[in-house]
This record gives structure tokens, C-alpha cells and sequence, in this order.
């Protein structure tokens, strides 16, 4: 029997994830918000804004009516914005099977409450369906996937047969999943390293080069770790695939809108110009302002978080920023080993 299965979000991610299920030979149902675009989509088989140039398979069905979308469907799988998926979870909760797996496969943090998007989900679902909430994260731009380039992700949630039931949905020959029980160090991993891929996009719209980004990264991975650990997440989690391999992809690669935001950015563009001439959600930026919230909850040192929020909303000059960063007081480049290991003199 077909896997049934619902993809909420008929943006680049949604399509191409969706495409990746079709093509696998389930019942896949994409929902679109806006009706006339979804009529499009079905007229053209293409995602023209979002993922031009892609076939969209006819078994592929389409829709903008959510009921429709969600009823009867075994898994659904969750690619919203942020700052949407509250409201998206309480809209169609009424049409949940009470067995369903929610999966997460958005990258941010809800701002005004600093929760993960599992958390959020959970807040918004009956206890009973607590069990089947799960995330999927890892380097894979859209563009690729849906291409069927190959590549590498991670499917977590707190329960392994949940975990492995995510991995069994998604996995082929050209898209490898893998579990992982950290589901708070892979959903931080895949929200904050948008922050360091802004960052890594002011680097190059500034003209810097390959030392300026990779002390950037590197510096960055430590504290998105710093702050992970703080929250509960396993410190390996942001050497995997969540963590330092999302991070790579993302402050490196064309497809990147964080980096591409970031680029303009460093050549002087304000957001409101940046945000008018793109259709687009730059998640970075809101996960800027939650991340700068929560190092001072857990009083943990981010300085280039702190820095690129300065840029973003306090209106400061990216090369000041630049300059205030290298020009820190001295300090150990890991602390722990600095502390654990004896020096010699």
C-alpha cells in the first residue's frame, strides 16, 4: 500500500521534497496557499517562482484547499516559514489522523518565544500526537534535490522508531538519510547557521576573501555549539551533518538566500530593499534576533551574532562590525582544552 503523504509549503523546499516523494511512487499531496499559483502549478508542472526549470510529476497532486491537503494522510511533512508555523499547525489540526508523523523540515526559531519549531508543534498538537513529531535537516538546497543530485541528510526525533520511520519515508539511491536522537542540536544547527551565512555573504559583498570565511565559519560552528550545549544538544550533533555540514552549504553555495541577502548587505543594500526585491524568506534575519535573545537568557558569548545584529537592526556599518570583532580582547581559541590541558612553559 502507497504511503500517503501531505507536504504543507509549495515553496522551493516544499516542491522539491515533494517531487523527491512522488517520484518514490506515494500518494503526495502538495499544498499551496495562494489558489491562483497552485492553478499554475497544475496547468504548467512547473514552480515557476520558486523552482523554475523543474518538472513537477503528474502523480504529483496539488492543491490549496488544506483539508484536502491532510485528511487520511499518514505522514505530514511541515515547510513553512518560521514565523508561520504556529498558526499553520493550529489551522489544520482538526484534520490530523490521530497516527500521523509531523515532520518538521523548516529552519528557524519563532521569534517571540524562542522555541524550536518542534517545540512549537508540540504546543499545538494533543498530547497523544507529542510521539510523532520529528525533523529532517541537513545541506540540501532545493535546486539540487529536486535535480536528483545526490545528497545527505539527517531525519531526528526523541523516539528511534519514529526516527527511522522519517528515514525509511525519505530515503533513496540519490537522497541518504540518517537518524539521530538530538532533535534540539539538529533543529538549532539548521536555524543558526543561517546567521553565520549572512555573515559569510557581508564577507564577500565586502570584497574579503577565503581566510575572512573561514575563520567566520569556524568561529561560527563554535558558537552555535556553545549556545546548543547551553540549550541541551549533544556537543557531536554540530559536527554532523546539522551542524557544520548545513553550515558549509549554506555560506558557500549560489543557492544560498541567506548568503545572497548577505551580499548585498555588505555592498550597502538596506533589507527593506533586499526583502522588496525578493519573493523569498531570508530566515537568518528573525533567527538573528532570536539567537541574540537567547545568549543573553543562557549568558552565552556569540559575538558574531551579536555583531550581525548590530548590522541588521541597529543600523550598524558592516566594517565597524568587522573590526570590533577582530579587535576583541585576546582569548583561547577552544576554553575547555585551555582549562583541562597544562600549558608548558
Amino acid at each position: 500500500m502507497k504511503k500517503r503523504v501531505a507536504v504543507i509549503g509549495a515553496g522551493s523546499w516544499g516542491t522539491a521534497l515533494a517531487i523527491l516523494l512522488a517520484d518514490k511512487g506515494y500518494d503526495v499531496c502538495l499544498w499551496g496557499r495562494r489558489r491562483e499559483y497552485v492553478e499554475e502549478m497544475l496547468e504548467t508542472r512547473e514552480n515557476r517562482d520558486y523552482l523554475p526549470g523543474v518538472k513537477i510529476p503528474y502523480g504529483l497532486q496539488m492543491t490549496w484547499d488544506l483539508e484536502k491537503s491532510i485528511l487520511n494522510r499518514e505522514y505530514i511533512v511541515l515547510v513553512v516559514p518560521s514565523h508561520s508555523m504556529r498558526q499553520m499547525v493550529s489551522q489544520i489540526r482538526p484534520f490530523i489522523d490521530k497516527n500521523a508523523v509531523i515532520i518538521s523540515a523548516s529552519k528557524g526559531l519563532e521569534v517571540d518565544t524562542l522555541k524550536r519549531m518542534s517545540e512549537v508543534i508540540k504546543e499545538e498538537l494533543h498530547e497523544s500526537m507529542h510521539k510523532n513529531i520529528a525533523a529532517i535537516s541537513g545541506p540540501s538546497h532545493a535546486e539540487e534535490v529536486s535535480k536528483g543530485l545526490p545528497t545527505t541528510v539527517v531525519a531526528a526525533a526523541p523516539h528511534k522508531e519514529i526516527a527511522e520511520s522519517v528515514q525509511d519515508l525519505f530515503i533513496t539511491s540519490k537522497f541518504r538519510v540518517y537518524t539521530n536522537p538530538d532533535i534540539i542540536g539538529v533543529e538549532l544547527g539548521g536555524a543558526l547557521k543561517n546567521i553565520i551565512a549572512l555573515g559569510a555573504g557581508i564577507s564577500d559583498g565586502l570584497g574579503f576573501g577565503d581566510n575572512t570565511k573561514a575563520a567566520l565559519m569556524t568561529r561560527g560552528i563554535a558558537e552555535i555549539a556553545r549556545l546548543g550545549i547551553a540549550m541541551g544538544a549533544e556537543p557531536l550533533t554540530f559536527a554532523g551533518l546539522s551542524g557544520i555540514g548545513d553550515l558549509i552549504v549554506t555560506c558557500t553555495s549560489i543557492h544560498s538566500r541567506n548568503r545572497r541577502a548577505g551580499i548585498l548587505i555588505g555592498q550597502g543594500k538596506t533589507l527593506d530593499e533586499i526583502y522588496s526585491n525578493t519573493k523569498m524568506v531570508i530566515e537568518g534575519v528573525r533567527t538573528t534576533k532570536a539567537a541574540y535573545k537567547l545568549q543573553k537568557e543562557y549568558n552565552i558569548e556569540m559575538p558574531i551574532t551579536s555583531e550581525l545584529y548590530k548590522v541588521l537592526f541597529e543600523a550598524k556599518n558592516p566594517l565597524n562590525a568587522v573590526k570590533d570583532l577582530m579587535e576583541r580582547g585576546r582569548t583561547h581559541e577552544i576554553e575547555e582544552v585551555a582549562v583541562q590541558k597544562s600549558w608548558h612553559c
